[in-house]
């Protein structure tokens, strides 16, 4: 069979398989619709591999891989398909280095950036040196004037300085001040030495603390924060106010105090 006149010469090898597909297709009742819907191809795939029409479908890979996919769809054999397909294996694409460096340019480029590097850090460091040495010249001299001989203003000469005058105190020396005593803790102290209960309640009428309280317990309170103080088991409890301690009924198993505006308590039925 010749080829059509639009036939590239690469593709001359495939001519008949597109017959062999038309063929096919006709014997199963299929239309070229129903082929591209299937194979998920173009109407104009598929007329142009009936056709041999190769050159409307791309490289050579394209068709020998759309011939594949036709070919088993209609459930021909392959291998006399492909062996008719005269088409060069896929080749990899070569990897050709664009920027080549010769290896002394290359040497030179380190060699390079090893100096600027280099420079760049005696620039940094010879100042920073220099400066140093300048100011401690700066600072023997200094030290040497204090040293030097008082000149006179009139005669110019140098004269040894006056010596100074020492006088022995005979003040004894402070003895070093006593370390003041801790202040006592302000407002209300509460400390338990068994077990015992205690309800606190603030000038507002919220109750602050309500607990049964361990031995070895202590509870401060500001006077202007409380309005009343409630104490169970008062045989187990010590009670402190303003760092004098408050004298009351041991033997009452409760006591009630009321605060008053200038912070004292007053016991209470």
């Amino acid at each position: 069979m010749t080829a059509p006149p639009n036939l590239n010469p690469d593709h001359v090898a495939l001519a008949g398989c597109g017959q062999r597909l038309r063929a096919a297709r006709e014997a199963a009742g299929l239309s070229v619709e129903d082929v591209a819907l299937r194979l998920r191809m173009t109407t104009r795939v598929v007329r142009s591999l009936e056709a041999e029409d190769w050159s409307r479908l791309g490289a050579p890979v394209f068709v020998r891989g759309q011939v594949r996919s036709y070919s088993r769809f209609l459930g021909l054999t392959t291998a006399p398909m492909m062996d008719a397909l005269d088409v060069g294996p896929v080749e990899p694409t070569r990897l050709v280095s664009r920027t080549h460096t010769p290896k002394l340019q290359w040497w030179a480029e380190q060699i390079g950036r090893r100096l600027v590097y280099i420079v760049l850090t005696l620039s940094l460091a010879i100042p920073a040196w220099v400066a140093t040495r300048q100011h401690l010249g700066a600072g023997s001299e200094g030290v040497a004037a204090l040293d030097a001989p008082v000149t006179s203003p009139v005669d110019g000469a140098a004269q040894p300085a006056p010596p100074r005058t020492l006088v022995a105190s005979l003040a004894p020396v402070a003895a070093a001040e006593a370390p003041a005593a801790a202040p006592a803790p302000p407002g209300i102290v509460l400390r338990t030495h068994g077990e015992s209960w205690i309800e606190v309640v603030g000038n507002d009428g919220r109750v602050l603390e309500k607990a049964l309280l361990p031995g070895g317990s202590e509870r401060h309170f500001l006077p202007g924060l409380v309005r009343n103080l409630t104490i169970g088991d008062v045989a187990n409890v010590e009670l402190v106010n303003g760092g004098h301690p408050v004298e009351f009924a041991r033997q009452a198993g409760v006591a009630r105090f009321a605060v008053s505006s200038d912070g004292s308590l007053v016991a209470t039925d």
